[in-house]
């Protein structure tokens, strides 16, 4: 077996365990960088009252913890399932590199298991949207928040 399906099938075992022992979802995942696991985890959505707390990001989390960095450049995510576009979009933030996936939007499906929805709707333009995203450009007195922060990064 390769180490990419090694990976995967510790992802899908942390996965099953999630539903036999804590009745929940069934997705985990293993974060890998530089052949060290830097995390392993599972979806805590329920457990936690978080919705975001999804495998992928609860070890993008740990992994930068334990790093004690938000850089997880040229780190590997093997999910038991295809990510969501949040998780998606949090590896890309971190700066993860690969993603591997056992189990399909299509294989999710018919359980009420994949992540297309989140794809198909951020995909719509912002007017088409179900959930209403409105700029409005209200400001505070003073200095301006962003040149705020840019002064102190020191640009």
């Amino acid at each position: 077996m390769s180490s990419t399906e090694t990976y995967l099938v510790d992802s899908i075992r942390l996965a099953m365990e999630n539903v036999r022992e804590r009745k929940t979802w069934p997705f985990g995942a293993v974060l890998v960088k530089d052949g060290k696991v830097l995390a392993r985890s599972v979806n805590e959505v329920d457990a936690t009252c978080d919705p975001s707390a999804h495998a992928e990001m609860q070890a993008v989390r740990a992994a930068s913890k334990s790093l004690g960095t938000t850089d997880l450049s040229g780190s590997t995510v093997y999910a038991s399932g295809y990510p969501c576009s949040m998780c998606l979009s949090a590896m890309y933030l971190a700066g993860v590199s690969q993603v591997y996936y056992a189990y399909s939007n299509e294989d999710g499906a018919p359980f009420d298991l994949s992540a297309e929805r989140g794809y198909v709707e951020l995909a719509k333009p912002l007017e088409q949207r179900e959930m209403k995203l409105t700029y409005v450009r209200a400001r505070d007195q003073g200095q301006d928040l962003y040149e705020a922060w840019n002064a102190q990064q020191g640009k």
